[in-house]
């Protein structure tokens, strides 16, 4: 039993686990293996790519699903609490909630494992699933070199976690005043992609947008970076923000089929917590 809170609570040992039962539930085995079990899920409205697979992923392993809204968790009730009745009756807890600090807390308290499903911090499930993408149609991914282009948020911090897992290069590219402590940083995409395998970005808000109009990764810049080349962006993705309408056309661009398997490595995430 083992709880998913940040990527580096897992070794790429680990990692390789969850991708090899990946593999296996695409030949479809693990049917039925949640039978008879319950999942206790906290999801905000606005959730739909991680609830959806989620939900699915439960449904298809025989499992049920009992599904909160996020604001259930900060009623006057402590926490100690609410999980001392909930150990009782949940198998696996699949968290969405803005505080890292606060899923760190109720597995602090949970007898059965706790999976982080986004915060403003990371967002580890995600991530997960891009690297297996990435195993399917890299050499090496591990011995590729990376640029995030985004501010510091829970996309570029999971990959800093994935970095500081596997040991690869990782460097970003922002607006002045949005860095990522530790990595090396550019403030313009041309000199950032030279050198570069992976490409990974993430939305702005509108207001930053100014201040990363150096940043855009287009068609052009990408054909700086080093032959074979990808571009994955985070959805939702905008095009002529952070990236243009002719990158997201040409066959740098990997985002669809990145997340085509994104239900099968949550389901295997759930079957190795639960392990």
């Amino acid at each position: 039993m083992k709880s998913l809170i940040k990527l580096t609570d897992f070794s790429v040992n680990d990692i390789n686990s969850i991708f090899t039962q990946t593999d296996e539930i695409l030949q479809g085995n693990y049917q039925d293996c949640l039978k008879g079990k319950s999942v206790v899920m906290f999801f905000p409205a606005s959730s739909i790519r991680t609830r959806v697979t989620f939900e699915k992923a439960v449904y298809l392993m025989g499992g049920q699903s009992i599904l909160f809204p996020t604001e259930t968790l900060d009623k006057k009730e402590d926490l100690q609490d609410v999980f001392g009745y909930l150990n009782n009756w949940a198998d696996l807890i699949v968290i969405r909630h803005k505080k890292l600090s606060l899923i760190e807390e109720i597995a602090r308290y949970a007898k059965v494992p706790v999976i982080n499903a986004m915060t403003d911090e990371n967002h580890p499930c995600e991530i997960l699933s891009d690297l297996y993408a990435l195993s399917k149609v890299r050499k090496d991914f591990s011995k590729d070199s990376y640029l995030f282009v985004g501010q510091k948020g829970n996309i570029g911090l999971s990959w800093k976690e994935a970095s500081a897992v596997y040991g690869f290069p990782l460097e970003q590219c922002c607006g002045k005043g949005y860095e990522i402590d530790g990595l090396v940083t550019h403030y313009s995409i041309g000199p950032a992609v030279q050198g570069k395998d992976i490409v990974c970005t993430d939305s702005l808000p509108a207001q930053v947008l100014p201040d990363f109009k150096d940043c855009q990764v287009t068609k052009a810049s990408m054909d700086a970076a080093n032959k074979g080349a990808l571009i994955n962006p985070c959805p939702p993705f905008y095009r002529g923000e952070e990236v243009s309408q002719d990158v997201i056309d040409s066959a740098y661009f990997v985002g669809y089929a990145f997340k085509k398997h994104l239900l099968e490595v949550q389901q295997a995430i759930i079957i190795y917590c639960l392990l």
